[in-house]
């Protein structure tokens, strides 16, 4: 069975925007996916965000098409009312990695949160790991 993993926004956009030094580790991330050895999460909230920076980088028109490919790559958890009070309550210091976390606390055998921003997730209950780290653990474990 694929191993639930969680992934913030700028993981997704260094994939996409092929970002140095990050888009090596975040393709490897998404192959992993393709092979059915993890299966990605992503929030809704995040769609915004990745449609925003992404079309700076490639047009409006591009970018839809990558939003449609994300959508069929990963699972989207939605962001309610109940994920927004519970970011209110969970003491992170950025409030949009706070409502990242609560999507991800909505995930049954979650394994991980995959994000470049390590300490804004301090007080994470979930395991957090970059996507550089995760790999190294992967390949820990796969021998």
């Amino acid at each position: 069975m694929a191993s639930k993993i969680f992934i913030d926004a700028d993981v997704v956009i260094d994939f996409f925007t092929d970002r140095l030094p990050f888009g090596n580790p975040a393709s490897e991330i998404f192959e992993l996916n393709e092979r059915g050895k993890i299966q990605l999460y992503l929030s809704a909230a995040s769609i915004n965000n990745i449609y925003y920076i992404v079309r700076r980088f490639l047009g409006h028109k591009s970018t839809l098409k990558v939003v449609e490919e994300l959508t069929e790559m990963t699972e989207i958890v939605g962001t309610t009312k109940q994920e927004i009070l519970q970011a209110l309550k969970n003491d992170f210091k950025d409030f949009e990695d706070s409502i990242q976390y609560s999507c991800a606390l909505t995930i049954n055998g979650l394994e991980a949160i995959l994000t470049r921003n390590i300490k804004d997730y301090k007080n994470s209950e979930i395991a957090v790991f970059t996507p550089e780290n995760y790999l190294k653990t992967k390949k820990d474990i796969e021998g």
